[in-house]
């Protein structure tokens, strides 16, 4: 019996989501279809284009790369002590942790250059090595 309540209740709720979904007197035979995004941006021009990269941020090792990337490639390739002593920051010395060394990183600008600059060097370094093997 509690069964069937639950199921009327359940049948009452669904109605009476139906009913709340229902097209307006206004519009009784409109159809919605889904638009291209070529198609809305021809509606409204104001809309943001995306633009294609160009040569020079495709060329760029840090092109696409977030900062979290960046912080965890070096220290899977260094190690805390090595970034400690190329970036003399705080937040690699004592206790290092990702979450607080990318906070420090993203309020501080210097210290974000200096870890891209380890980070390129690193590309840098790991391209050498491809080219001398081959």
């Amino acid at each position: 019996m509690n069964n069937r309540f639950n199921n009327k209740n359940k049948e009452e709720q669904q109605s009476e989501a139906n009913e709340n979904l229902k097209v307006p007197d206004a519009l009784p035979n409109t159809r919605f279809t889904l638009k291209t995004n070529e198609q809305l941006n021809e509606e409204n021009p104001t809309r943001r284009h995306r633009r294609q990269a160009t040569e020079e941020q495709l060329s760029n090792p840090l092109h696409g790369v977030k900062l979290a990337q960046v912080l965890e490639r070096l220290v899977e390739h260094y190690g805390w002590a090595y970034l400690a002593e190329r970036v003399n920051i705080r937040c690699f010395k004592y206790n290092p942790t990702m979450k607080s060394s990318l906070g420090f990183l993203r309020r501080t600008r210097w210290a974000r250059e200096h870890v891209e600059d380890v980070y390129l060097d690193m590309v840098e370094a790991s391209q050498d090595n491809k080219g001398n093997q081959n």
